[in-house]
């Protein structure tokens, strides 16, 4: 008998980031990203990118499992610590525009790779050393 697939996955809706310091954190995706939060306290915030949200939790806040109101259910325990990575997709025109955008800011870009499909990413980091990348179409298959 054989093994029954999977069922399809949709894409990646959540993506999450910890920090150290949530005011600094915001004043960087806020102010450098242009993001606008759609939910936020003191243990994190969630910004809309696209058809996925960007979370950023307060490292050590998420360890405890959370017991939502009015019996809609729990979200277990979690939490991050080291550098992570994450790629935000920009248009290929609004490159050059980014990478003034980040200058004027003083975020040093760390890396710039040229993708033989043809898309360009920018490597830049975030107050707590994660690694951010702009990228433009053409890097993998589905963008």
């Amino acid at each position: 008998m054989s093994e029954p697939s999977a069922p399809a996955l949709h894409g990646v809706i959540e993506t999450a980031l910890y920090t150290a310091d949530m005011a600094r954190a915001r004043a960087f995706f806020e102010t450098v990203l242009g993001l606008t939060p759609h939910l936020f306290d003191e243990r994190f915030t969630a910004y809309p990118t696209g058809q996925s949200m960007l979370l950023i939790f307060l490292q050590g806040e998420t360890q405890d499992t959370v017991h939502l109101p009015k019996g809609m259910g729990t979200i277990p325990p979690h939490d991050g610590d080291g550098r992570q990575h994450i790629a935000l997709a920009i248009d290929a025109e609004a490159l050059e525009d980014w990478e003034a955008h980040l200058a004027h800011h003083d975020v040093a870009i760390e890396g710039r790779t040229h993708w033989p499909p043809g898309g360009e990413s920018l490597y830049f980091r975030d107050p707590d050393g994660h690694l951010l990348e702009l990228v433009t179409p053409g890097l993998w298959p589905n963008y």
